[in-house]
């Protein structure tokens, strides 16, 4: 049975989405969802990554859009003199 949670989420477009969670009682991945590990360049030995093995108690790819959210104007901040000067040419010396 699913354990249900409401996230929201910025991609493909905003929206509140219904998604799937772990069990938080499960043996294999203590309600983490999986394991992660870090593996190397076979020639090398330097870190080459990070792989993630989903646990079976969960499915991370179940989710429905609940309500998509529109796309909101990015405010842009005007400029603003850390003196209060206002603009001026002349250095600050």
């Amino acid at each position: 049975m699913p354990r249900l949670r409401i996230r929201w989420t910025t991609w493909p477009r905003p929206a509140l989405v219904l998604t799937d969670t772990p069990r938080p009682n499960c043996p294999d991945c203590q309600g983490e969802g999986g394991h992660a590990y870090d593996y190397g360049d076979h020639e090398t030995g330097e870190y080459a990554g990070t792989e993630w093995d989903p646990c079976p108690c969960w499915n991370e790819d179940r989710s429905w859009v609940l309500l998509p959210l529109p796309k909101l104007p990015r405010r842009r901040r005007p400029h603003v003199d850390p003196w209060g000067n206002g603009y001026s040419d002349e250095p600050p010396f």
